[in-house]
């Protein structure tokens, strides 16, 4: 059965639309990690992160350009535009595939087209969270259109290269 065949329970991809993915079940074990190689991966303060099983993965458009961040780690992401989508345990206290890689995947969070419908349960990597995250909730917000002009909204509206949250 190909990934054309079975109905995505998630779609996703990266910001210009060169690589789209579906997730064929629902993710689990959706967490946050701080640890620095995440913070650099992710150019933040942590990396939002659900897994899904290989076999209910799969890009249907484009490829994944894929850098391994350790011995024990691969991370996908888009090479035209950079966004970070997958990361994925090469070896991880779980049985190896046949072909010596661990059987699941886990993607971005923020590269799903619904990413309000998957929430973090836990935290992974504590020791290197930033002192002041959990003073966050408590900063002042503003909605873009309150902070930005009408002339740039316009434009950044007018330019958009960012591909819609759907396929």
């Amino acid at each position: 059965m190909t990934a054309a065949d079975r109905q995505a329970v998630h779609t996703g991809g990266c910001q210009c639309g060169a690589v789209r993915y579906a997730l064929f079940a629902e993710p689990a074990n959706a967490s946050i990690c701080h640890c620095r190689m995440c913070q650099k991966a992710f150019g933040s303060f942590f990396a939002p992160l659900a897994g899904v099983s290989m076999s209910d993965f799969a890009v249907t458009k484009g490829d994944l350009s894929v850098f391994k961040s350790s011995d024990a780690v691969e991370r996908g992401f888009c090479k035209a535009c950079g966004t970070p989508l997958t990361f994925r345990y090469l070896t991880h206290g779980a049985e190896p595939s046949s072909e010596g890689l661990v059987n699941e995947i886990d993607v971005s969070i923020g590269s799903l087209d619904q990413p309000q419908r998957v929430k973090p349960r836990k935290q992974y990597g504590t020791e290197a969270r930033m002192p002041w995250f959990d003073d966050l909730h408590g900063l002042a917000g503003a909605q873009t259109d309150e902070t930005t002009s009408a002339e740039t909204l316009g434009l950044i509206k007018s330019s958009n290269r960012q591909h819609p949250d759907h396929d």
